[in-house]
């Protein structure tokens, strides 16, 4: 759990989120709004990179439709938002909501996330998961400066998750394999997408109830070996 790469990417989370929120406090609602377009657009383009690298589509779309509905029975999504309703001491989706939400699934999900943390708990090499540091760094900034403090407490996820991650490396190494990594990285760049298409308020998807896909994409990928 205390991989120093881990640490430092949490930290840049912190720092970066913290001096966006700050930033964004003193920003005028109009340069908020195209703060939020360039995001979406950005973020949009992040997952449909991510969604070419499919093996298998069905499986992609089998996946997402499987743990969506997993995710919606087990109301995943309003889980997230009471607990940040918690940390706020607030009620309903509001922006801190959103924030939490957005950024979790942004720093914790990809391929950089998965491969990096592997190389750091198999053979101790860290290079991706500072390079992954830089860039969460400055897309924490910009996502704070939009969302507010729900970004600063992603960092508490990145940590728990990637330290996770790093833990059980040995375990979890087969998934540096092409073969489950491919369609594990298209479920979660359609995520990405959904946050872009929320971001730039095409429609209000509800993205966390996508988590379970992420699990279902390696159970299906795992079964069809058997065939």
């Amino acid at each position: 759990m205390f991989n120093i790469a881990v640490i430092v990417n949490t930290l840049t989370v912190l720092v970066g989120a913290s001096l966006g929120t700050i930033i964004g406090n003193k920003l005028p609602n109009n340069l908020r709004i195209i703060l939020f377009q360039s995001v979406g657009l950005t973020t949009f383009l992040i997952g449909l990179g991510m969604g070419l690298d499919a093996n298998n589509l069905i499986v992609v779309l089998v996946s997402l439709a499987l743990g969506g509905v997993i995710g919606e029975l087990l109301k995943i999504e309003n889980g997230l938002g009471k607990l940040a309703n918690i940390v706020e001491r607030s009620e309903g989706e509001t922006p801190f909501v959103k924030g939490f939400i957005t950024a979790t699934v942004l720093f914790v999900i990809g391929p950089m996330t998965i491969i990096g943390c592997l190389n750091a708990g198999i053979s101790g090499d860290n290079s991706i998961i500072f390079l992954k540091s830089v860039l969460d760094g400055i897309s924490s900034m910009v996502l704070a400066s939009a969302y507010g403090l729900g970004v600063v407490f992603s960092a508490v996820s990145v940590f728990l998750i990637q330290g996770s991650i790093v833990s059980l490396a040995t375990m979890l190494s087969f998934l540096s394999d092409p073969y489950y990594l491919n369609d594990f990285t298209a479920v979660g760049g359609a995520m990405i997408i959904a946050i872009g298409i929320r971001l730039l308020e095409i429609k209000d998807i509800k993205v966390g109830n996508f988590l379970p896909s992420l699990i279902i994409v390696v159970l299906i990928n795992f079964l069809i070996t058997f065939f």
